[in-house]
């Protein structure tokens, strides 16, 4: 085993994943480890490409657009088409986890306010001792 190819193994320990998860990302088509009869090779590549993938899916990034900008690496322009898409993607996800934050804040607030008015509810209603 070199440093260039790690084991199933290797990479579910490296990167915190089950097996199950690095054969689901195979199966479509994110990861291309190198097939060696029943072992699968996972080459640097591949590590780089689990990495973003796993902070895409940590983003809230599904899996199509992290297929869609990892393709994109490829295209032939120092990489400016994938960092656009991506940060046109990330502001758009950015957005969407500030309005969620928004409205959970909200609903924070106002089961505060139901906890205390029923507080207030019960304090008022101790009988005397």
């Amino acid at each position: 085993m070199t440093q260039d190819t790690m084991t199933i193994r290797q990479m579910c320990d490296a990167f915190d994943v089950t097996p199950r998860t690095l054969r689901f990302y195979e199966s479509k088509e994110l990861l291309f480890p190198i097939r060696d009869g029943q072992r699968r090779l996972f080459t640097r590549r591949d590590r780089a490409r689990l990495k973003l993938i796993l902070r895409g899916k940590r983003f809230g990034f599904s899996l199509e657009e992290i297929r869609q900008l990892l393709d994109l690496y490829y295209v032939d322009d120092s990489q400016q088409t994938q960092l656009s898409q991506t940060l046109d993607i990330a502001q758009e996800r950015l957005s969407d986890m500030e309005r969620q934050r928004a409205e959970l804040d909200e609903a924070i607030d106002e089961l505060r306010n139901q906890m205390q008015l029923v507080g207030d509810m019960l304090s008022s209603n101790k009988p005397a001792a």
